[in-house]
């Protein structure tokens, strides 16, 4: 069973990885599945990631206060942004991009209602 959960943990962290480059690939999320997924298998691979220079202090930020920092928030909501305006350009539905509006307009509510460390 923990080799299952390595292997989880690594996809999670691959996946939060490409989530830095690409919109509406959320990269903390998957952060933390993968703190999740290794915490339940390899101490050492835990320990690695929640002190990692740059992957450890969003991990961080939301274990101890739920908190996102603003930085973060910033580009989360360029990246919703871009994400539903390439989605305009491309001529999508309107009532898809009324879906797509409100889930993103959620998440959006969502980021910015967390507090900031």
């Amino acid at each position: 069973m923990r080799f299952l959960w390595v292997i989880c943990g690594f996809v999670a962290l691959g996946l939060g990885v490409i989530g830095i480059a690409l919109p509406l690939l959320p990269t903390v999320p998957f952060l933390l599945l993968a703190a999740f997924c290794f915490a339940r298998s390899s101490e050492r691979l835990h320990n690695w990631l929640i002190t990692h220079p740059r992957f450890g202090p969003p991990i961080e930020d939301w274990n101890a206060h739920g908190a996102i920092r603003r930085p973060a928030k910033i580009l989360a909501s360029a990246s919703i942004l871009a994400a539903f305006l390439i989605s305009v350009v491309a001529g999508v539905r309107p009532m898809i991009l009324l879906i797509q509006a409100v889930t993103l307009c959620a998440v959006a509510l969502f980021i910015w209602t967390r507090p900031e460390v």
